[in-house]
């Protein structure tokens, strides 16, 4: 990525699925590298469909997407998987391995990245305190709740440190208070210098995030591709 460059840029990218409409139309914009941005938009509006050309899922019908400074709609498959670990994601549906405990499933991008096992117990353990999981390192997937497993898949998203978080209604299954927590896993990693962006529905939890900035999206098409709707900073007292 070129000094001073966007870590992520959108150029009039259009998305259709088959022959139908497209689902997105026109969208242009511009992550800079450390920024905060929250998606939001109603039902149906495409932010999913938005999330997964970011965390590389989905290649656009059309338009320019260029991520760490690449060009990704030109880039060949087989390079494709360098740049996905260096984003983290929570998915909607968590996605865990399911014969995998929650420990395990935690440590898989630190091993994916070459990390020894003599260096997975400290940050693990650490990541499993703070989700308030310490107690249930050893279960799997299928026993624990659908708040439980959210947890696990935002830890195990966040990690790795990742260079860009994409995260999807990633507090929806959770209490307001582990929501807030969640929250400030994300603020924590943003200020280490990851670029986040989180796709949700909760106003609340936007108004939390001192110079966190949105992008909405409707019907398709970004009602603020730049970005400038600011949000004041929270109370925090």
């Amino acid at each position: 990525m070129r000094p001073g460059g966007a870590m992520v840029e959108f150029s009039g990218v259009g998305l259709r699925y088959g022959p139908d409409a497209e689902v997105l139309s026109d969208i242009s914009f511009n992550l800079q590298p450390g920024s905060f941005y929250f998606l939001t938009g109603a039902s149906g509006a495409g932010k999913t469909s938005l999330l997964k050309m970011l965390y590389l899922a989905q290649r656009p019908s059309r338009g320019i997407v260029r991520l760490f400074g690449e060009d990704l709609v030109a880039m060949p498959r087989h390079r494709l998987p360098g740049f996905r670990r260096r984003i983290g994601v929570v998915f909607q549906d968590f996605r865990l391995i399911p014969h995998l405990s929650a420990r395990d499933n935690i440590a898989l991008p630190l091993r994916i990245a070459g990390v020894g096992e003599e260096d997975l117990a400290g940050p693990v353990g650490e990541m499993l305190s703070w989700i308030g999981l310490g107690e249930r390192a050893d279960a799997f997937p299928p026993t624990l709740s659908g708040g439980e497993q959210q947890r696990v898949a935002i830890a195990r998203a966040v990690i790795a440190r990742p260079q860009l978080l994409v995260a999807d209604e990633p507090t929806g299954n959770v209490d307001p208070d582990m929501a807030m927590r969640l929250l400030g896993l994300f603020e924590a990693l943003n200020r280490l210098g990851t670029t986040v962006v989180v796709a949700t529905h909760d106003i609340h939890l936007i108004s939390r995030i001192e110079n966190a900035q949105m992008m909405r999206l409707e019907k398709g098409r970004l009602s603020d591709p730049t970005g400038a709707l600011r949000y004041p900073p929270a109370n925090r007292a």
